[in-house]
């Protein structure tokens, strides 16, 4: 998917030099910036944000706006035809914090999008898809270096099957962001037809969920764990339906988010107390 980055200041700018560095070798990038803008100074400029979007719409698979939503919505609004044929539309806030579908969710790819921008930011992700936000499970993953993608597909509808759980509940895989280059996860996700979330390895060592803590993982990648804190982090309102198992070698958790809307069967106990994460001795 070739992408073009569009801000319309500073923090935007620096913002969009460091998606395209994380970017590059996977999907190629052009970055157009605001005529005031001082950062970048060999980017594309442009005048008005509404003339460049009117310009790139049709040349580009995929858009993202560092910029404010309401501008970005006048922006595309005379242009937007057909979910089909309309490029994938991204917002993301210049602090990094959202990265958020706008346009083309589900057929034109901007939630896989939103998904690929987040996990390179640490930003969170937020798809209003109902296909795939009405879902309320969240798997968490942590593997060996070289598992392979067979290997954790098992263990994870082996996870479900303990619960009672069909795929069709899961929202989410995810784990480490340390696990970002791991091919076998990747192509898990790929294979079980869902976005693999990761999870900041700071955002792990300092949350305040209770989790049992893996010996290995501190050992191996200097993390307390990696299966149930990814499961309860990449949610929202998170409880833990599975404590990690491990399935062939694979670790597996299991997370509930707490969407009354979506509930169907009991939630599992809350895992979200006051306090540090629990020591354990448990294996990983």
């Amino acid at each position: 998917m070739k992408l073009a980055l569009v801000s319309l200041s500073d923090a935007g700018a620096r913002l969009a030099a460091r998606l395209c560095e994380a970017a590059s070798g996977v999907r190629p990038c052009d970055v157009f910036l605001h005529a005031g803008v001082t950062e970048m100074p060999a980017a594309a400029r442009f005048d008005r944000i509404a003339d460049l979007t009117r310009e790139i719409f049709s040349q580009y698979e995929g858009i993202v706006y560092v910029a404010p939503a309401g501008v970005v919505v006048r922006a595309i609004a005379p242009l937007v035809t057909h979910k089909t044929s309309d490029p994938a539309v991204v917002v993301v806030d210049v602090g990094g914090r959202w990265a958020v579908s706008l346009l083309s969710g589900h057929e034109g790819g901007a939630n896989d999008l939103a998904m690929h921008v987040a996990n390179l930011l640490g930003a969170e992700p937020v798809i209003s898809t109902t296909s795939e936000a009405g879902r309320d499970l969240v798997v968490g993953v942590g593997c060996r270096r070289g598992t392979p993608a067979a290997a954790i597909v098992a263990a994870v509808r082996q996870a479900l099957a303990a619960v009672g759980c069909e795929l069709a509940a899961v929202r989410l895989l995810a784990s480490a962001d340390l696990k970002a280059d791991e091919a076998g996860l990747v192509e898990a996700a790929r294979t079980l037809g869902r976005p693999l979330r990761l999870v900041a390895a700071d955002e792990i060592r300092g949350t305040v969920y209770a989790f049992q803590a893996s010996p290995l993982a501190q050992e191996k990648i200097d993390l307390p764990a990696v299966a149930e804190p990814a499961a309860l982090l990449a949610g929202r309102r998170t409880r833990l339906l599975l404590p990690k198992q491990i399935f062939g070698g694979v670790t597996v958790a299991v997370a509930r988010e707490d969407c009354w809307s979506l509930a169907s069967v009991p939630a599992g106990p809350s895992t979200a107390p006051p306090g540090p994460p629990r020591p354990s001795s448990k294996a990983t």
